[in-house]
């Protein structure tokens, strides 16, 4: 699986922590900025490259990170054909995959540190789409996504 990651200014050094623990695992990763925490990047900048990435299937998923993850998830999420979650912790990581078909997961920096990171990415990257009765909550999120990007 092919890993997209990106990050503002404030969360390089946890997206780099993320990135290295996934490559250790098998993961392919491309890192699609910030690179240097001192260099000011504005959020929207990455998370929108890391899901346009996502749609044109250059990476299977994606981990975004900023200050909270709110904002960096805010511009994802306004690209068609993405669901990306914030979470603070592992159990809701696992449940956005399975009951919302995540396909990007989302933190903060000034919330996680790095060990609650690779446990909440652990359970995103672990985790598989239940389908179901959750399938037809995911087709209901996607018409809105239609109806609105006409």
């Amino acid at each position: 699986m092919k890993i997209g990651f990106g990050s503002d200014h404030a969360a390089v050094e946890l997206k780099n922590i993320l990135l290295e623990h996934l490559k250790e695992q098998g993961y392919e990763c491309v890192d699609y900025g910030a690179y240097d925490p001192a260099v000011k990047t504005d959020y929207p900048v990455q998370g929108q490259k890391v899901a346009e990435a996502l749609v044109r299937g250059e990476v299977d998923k994606g981990v975004l990170v900023c200050g909270t993850g709110i904002g960096i998830s805010l511009a994802a999420n306004k690209v068609p054909g993405i669901r990306a979650a914030v979470c603070s912790e592992p159990y809701s990581a696992k449940l956005s995959v399975q009951h919302n078909n995540a396909n990007i997961i989302a933190m903060g920096a000034r919330v996680v540190g790095p060990e609650l990171g690779k446990m909440i990415v652990d359970e995103f990257f672990q985790a598989s789409f239940e389908g179901g009765r959750h399938e037809n909550r995911v087709d209901m999120i996607a018409e809105i996504e239609r109806k609105y990007s006409k």
